[in-house]
């Protein structure tokens, strides 16, 4: 039997960090499932006719909301269990397709803690495909201080996003 999920906290963490590398090969699952789950019903999303004759991609392409799960994958995945995501931002620049193999890397940008005592941790985050950003991606994430710390208990004014 394993322990608890290993946690990242925040004297770990420096400017200048590399978050691990992730690799997925995308499927054609992949970009209809990430649309079912955030109930985008548009066709270029799942109807490869559509989106290939009507808007000119080469295949259906991940949604919007699928690739911000995929970001909250990977930061969580890095932070572990007790990281609480608290901003993200990209800017997609291209489509991610089926048959494309996306690589997610990040950059520790800058660690503070706030007035209120909550641990943060800014990084910058790429998703691409063959060595092309496809998505840039910023994200402020609270991390336990200790181990005793967790940002998922925080409330009212101890949460200041």
């Amino acid at each position: 039997m394993s322990g608890p999920a290993p946690r990242l906290l925040y004297d770990r963490v420096a400017v200048g960090d590399r978050l691990p590398e992730l690799r997925y090969d995308v499927t054609a699952s992949t970009v209809v499932l990430g649309a079912l789950a955030s109930r985008d019903w548009r066709p270029m999303h799942h109807d490869k006719d559509f989106a290939v004759h009507r808007n000119g991609t080469r295949d259906i392409f991940l949604n919007t909301p699928n690739q911000a799960a995929w970001f909250e994958r990977y930061v969580t995945d890095w932070t572990g269990p007790h990281g609480r995501l608290g901003r993200v931002t990209f800017s997609m620049k291209g489509s991610v397709f089926p048959g494309d193999t996306m690589v997610m890397c990040g950059t520790v940008e800058g660690t503070e803690v706030d007035e209120a005592g909550c641990a943060w941790v800014s990084a910058a985050i790429e998703l691409a495909v063959d060595g092309d950003v496809k998505t840039a991606c910023a994200v402020r994430v609270a991390v336990p201080q200790t181990t005793d710390d967790n940002p998922w208990a925080r409330r009212g004014d101890q949460w200041r996003p």
